[in-house]
């Protein structure tokens, strides 16, 4: 790559201010609305129960293709772009259903949900299947691919990259959420250990940590040494010279191993993000570290990576925090007699929890940014401070609340399922392949959708082309992504690191 060319590159992403997190909203909302149109099409009509061609191409475009037209065509309406996709959802809710196929299958489902008495519902898994979960995790993921290659080209607003120092933008927001959604899983192991009664010792949970954390670091290795090799245009203020996202994912799970010893003092995985959140902030205050990572010169290795290091203590608040919020919706609710309409009951005590846990973490981002009534703290991604933390929290919360609702609205059946087979039934009947495939191996997609960027990237000069000819790109990027991820879950191929 030609020197110019890469400092051309570089400076199309830096010093940039974002945007206002309502745009943001407006922008991310698309992905529930094309949710909610998905579960309308297979609720009312059934018409990803037979998955052909043609339902494919539907799951594509609306699970992807709006989501890549919010962040580019889109992006100056993306109000519009919602009304069009929620109209003819709320329409396709006020129709009857009409086909035969849908009516087959509605009966059975309601008498299984009412036979299912008072004992049925014993056999369920203390785990079940969260298809919401699965649709927030699959439309993040989507999300962040698109972001990483979009944000090459001129379409894509430079209100959504990155920000330099303080504000919010799109970008920040998919790195964030990326790291909470991990935090959400990573409370599945932590459940199960809790049922089975199990304890395990410090020096057993960082060797269990140490083992998922050597891929990533090897993965955040040959980034480096790639990025070097090849001369790639590099932005140093987002972690520094020689750290990047792979090594922050690294060093999370023994970090987060040695907070689990914390737990048994502070049992909430909430209070402790915050308890961490609110530590870095005050050193942030307090002290020179604040003025450190922004202006430091960079003469050694610690201040060359500055920003890695220290933003990594905010990232692992906001893992913390996902895990907190995972802990209370994977599992099945306990205490409820098994009945369906206890069931109903346990689904709307789901729903009040996340809401109001939405709206607390909002309550305190509001109360650390307002000038007026609270501490007028900043947002910055660049040190992952207090109000990062708090902001990346809320919309989260906030995200899988509404995936739950969807669910919880369209397909009834996964929360009233009488037995395992059913409940396995209606989630997947619930689940959009594309979101689902995603979701199922979703590191792995992430880095082959890195690994395409950096080939588009030097075979393009991405700020020379043309919208129809960056949105092609795009297109083609995003459904070879997709074709692979669909490809890999049909054939039942799970990727882990």
């Amino acid at each position: 790559m030609a020197q110019s060319y890469k400092t051309l590159k570089e400076d199309f992403v830096s010093n940039l201010s974002g945007g206002q997190i309502s745009e943001i909203n407006y922008v991310t909302a698309v992905a529930p609305a094309a949710v909610l149109l998905w579960s309308a099409l297979q609720s009312r009509q059934a018409f990803f129960v037979k998955y052909g061609p043609a339902a494919f191409a539907t799951d594509f475009l609306l699970n992807v293709g709006a989501i890549l037209l919010a962040t580019t065509l889109y992006s100056s309406v993306p109000v519009l772009l919602n009304l069009l996709l929620l109209s003819p959802a709320f329409v396709i809710y006020l129709l009857p259903v009409t086909t035969p196929s849908q009516k087959k299958l509605s009966k059975p489902q309601q008498g299984n949900g009412v036979m299912a008495g008072s004992g049925m519902r014993d056999n369920l898994e203390p785990l079940p299947i969260r298809p919401f979960v699965t649709s927030y995790r699959g439309a993040m993921m989507v999300v962040t691919c698109i972001a990483i290659l979009a944000v090459d080209f001129e379409v894509f607003p430079r209100r959504f990259a990155k920000v330099e120092n303080w504000g919010t933008s799109l970008m920040d927001m998919g790195v964030g959420s990326f790291v909470f959604s991990a935090g959400v899983v990573a409370a599945k192991p932590i459940l199960k250990d809790r049922m089975a009664g199990k304890t395990s010792t410090l020096p057993q949970r960082l060797l269990r940590s140490i083992r998922h954390s050597l891929p990533l670091l090897g993965l955040g290795l040959v980034r480096l040494y790639s990025v070097k090799g090849l001369d790639y245009a590099e932005h140093v203020t987002e972690y520094g010279v020689h750290w990047n996202f792979f090594f922050t994912l690294a060093f999370l799970p023994p970090f987060v191993a040695l907070f689990q010893t914390f737990f048994a003092l502070i049992p909430s995985y909430e209070i402790l993000s915050l308890l961490l959140s609110s530590i870095y902030q005050s050193s942030l205050e307090f002290t020179r570290l604040k003025a450190y990572i922004l202006t430091a010169p960079r003469t050694n290795l610690l201040s060359q990576n500055r920003e890695g290091v220290f933003s990594f203590f905010g990232y692992l608040a906001i893992f913390l925090a996902g895990q907190g919020t995972g802990i209370y919706i994977l599992p099945r609710g306990v205490g409820l007699s098994p009945n369906s309409a206890n069931a109903t009951e346990q689904r709307g005590r789901l729903l009040i929890r996340l809401m109001s846990s939405s709206f607390i973490w909002t309550l305190l981002l509001v109360l650390a940014t307002s000038y007026k009534y609270g501490f007028g703290l900043q947002v910055s991604r660049r040190l992952a401070n207090l109000p990062y933390v708090l902001w990346v929290s809320a919309f989260n919360c906030t995200q899988i609340a509404i995936f739950c609702v969807i669910e919880t609205i369209s397909f009834p059946g996964v929360h009233k399922a009488a037995d395992k087979t059913l409940e396995r039934r209606e989630s997947m009947k619930a689940t959009s392949r594309v979101l689902k495939a995603f979701n199922t191996n979703g590191l792995a997609i992430f880095l082959l959708a890195n690994l395409l960027t950096g080939v588009v990237n030097l075979t393009i000069k991405t700020l020379s082309v043309g919208r129809e000819v960056a949105m092609g790109v795009l297109v083609a990027y995003a459904g070879l992504l997709t074709g692979i991820a669909v490809t890999l879950d049909a054939w039942d191929i799970s990727i882990k690191m």
